[in-house]
């Protein structure tokens, strides 16, 4: 595990279109949820929020889209979109977040520029009809599979809280073993009033014991990174990811729903004496 910390930035270039019915998750048209929604993100927008994540540290920039998997569609806006982000950002690691996928369609991504693809498993195999019943959990797997096979860089993690058990914590770690990611972001579920789940039961304590866990289970991935749900699961506990395996954290805001301040993040970073990374292999 590296000792300099590995930040991420998320940019959302399509808003609250799937029509999938995951429980945790706010961009569901299903589900009414009061966030911003739109086709695609104006290609100025997205080189703009490039630009201030990499001048803030982030090495690596995500570009998400909210839907079941990649169409033809959505397949050229995200390549459209990865050509003028390296124009305006060149130092940037390109990752994409666009669902289930063809390795045809991640070979066409990683012509474009694309280094890593991020699909998470989001749980274990047997809780998973519990949160999504539109999709079966194979799909996820498949997919991570087909990234491993274009010769992309895996990034697959999962999300806690979202009233899973221990056991499904546990086999949901083992599955994501056994693809070998590179980097494992671990989410913590925030919860939003238009969504069907109950809020996040987590305590601060049980979350860092989770970080361990995914330390000490994925122990030959590069990278352990704190995602979404970081700033409400932890508050001013913050900074003891660190001391509990993380590695890696997402700056700036996520999906639909705010982060810190980015110079907080670098600020917190700077007080503990933690490097931020400035390469990545």
């Amino acid at each position: 595990m590296s000792e300099k910390i590995f930040l991420c930035s998320i940019c959302n270039i399509n808003s609250g279109t799937c029509k999938e019915d995951c429980k945790f998750c706010s961009q569901s048209v299903r589900y009414k949820a009061d966030i911003e929604r739109y086709k695609q993100k104006p290609m100025d927008a997205i080189c703009q929020e490039a630009i201030m994540a990499r001048d803030n540290g982030a090495l690596g920039f995500c570009l998400v889209t909210a839907d079941k998997g990649l169409t033809d569609k959505t397949l050229k806006f995200v390549c459209d979109v990865a050509k003028e982000v390296q124009k305006a950002a060149p130092e940037l690691r390109l990752i994409a977040c666009n669902g289930t996928a063809s390795v045809e369609q991640l070979l066409t991504l990683k012509e474009a520029g694309i280094k890593a693809y991020n699909h998470n498993l989001e749980t274990s195999e047997a809780f998973y009809p519990q949160i999504c019943t539109t999709h079966p959990w194979s799909e996820r797997y498949e997919t991570c599979q087909n990234v491993n096979e274009a010769g992309l860089v895996l990034i697959s993690g999962g999300i806690f809280g979202l009233g899973e058990s221990q056991e499904d914590r546990i086999s949901m770690l083992k599955s994501l073993k056994s693809l070998n990611p590179t980097s494992v972001p671990i989410n913590f579920y925030h919860h939003n009033p238009a969504l069907e789940l109950e809020p996040n039961p987590l305590t601060a304590d049980e979350a860092l014991a989770l970080i361990r866990l995914t330390r000490e289970t994925l122990c030959d991935a590069e990278r352990i990174m704190v995602a979404g749900g970081r700033e409400l699961m932890f508050q001013e506990r913050q900074a003891e990811i660190f001391e509990n395996g993380a590695n890696s954290i997402v700056i700036g805001n996520y999906l639909t729903t705010k982060g810190r301040v980015m110079s907080q993040d670098l600020a917190m970073l700077q007080s503990l004496g933690l490097d931020v990374a400035k390469s990545v292999n």
